[in-house]
């Protein structure tokens, strides 16, 4: 090695130092709350289209249209939630997406209006979720809100739901101006 001590001392010092810069870069580029806070909406044709099939499942709702649910479900697509009885005990309900088509499609109380709010999407590869805040109606009547959790596939024929899991939330909704 060629140079004086002190150069070399300085130099382990740079290093060092550069070293634990690319570190920190590192921590900071993988924080999933400094990524969310940085991406507010949708940033790629991909979360798009994700959020786009969520967009038809709500819209399929409000027209109580199962044929459209057949094009968005997959076969096996399940509905979870905890849903609480008049006794006051919790249960896990698990719904068949086409026994929850047929539900929606009997019931007489108005259209189904589903509405989500500052959806957070994630895609990788073959695999997409939506975590969203949602509120929900009966035509202009609010019933509930909560949180959803869809999860789809990217098939031959576009995103498809696998499963959505929610919350059931029947007070404490914050307040929004009613659907149209």
């Amino acid at each position: 090695m060629t140079g004086t001590p002190g150069t070399h001392r300085g130099l382990a010092v740079a290093r060092r130092l550069a070293r634990a810069i690319l570190t920190l870069a590192l921590v900071v580029s993988m924080s999933p709350s400094l990524r969310a806070q940085e991406t507010a909406g949708p940033s790629t044709a991909e979360e798009k289209a994700v959020l786009a099939t969520v967009q038809r499942l709500f819209d399929a709702m409000r027209a109580k249209d199962t044929a459209a649910f057949r094009a968005i479900f997959e076969p096996n697509a399940k509905l979870v939630g905890v849903r609480t009885r008049q006794t006051g005990e919790q249960v896990v309900q698990v719904l068949p997406w086409d026994r929850f088509a047929a539900f929606m499609a009997a019931d007489q109380r108005g259209p189904w209006i589903e509405r989500a709010w500052s959806p957070e999407v994630r895609v990788r590869g073959t695999l997409a979720t939506v975590w969203a805040e949602y509120d929900f109606h009966f035509g202009q009547t609010p019933s509930h809100c909560g949180v959803d959790a869809v999860q789809l596939l990217k098939t031959p024929s576009g995103w498809r739901i696998v499963s959505i899991a929610d919350t059931y939330e029947p007070s404490g909704c914050p307040k929004r101006d009613p659907p149209r």
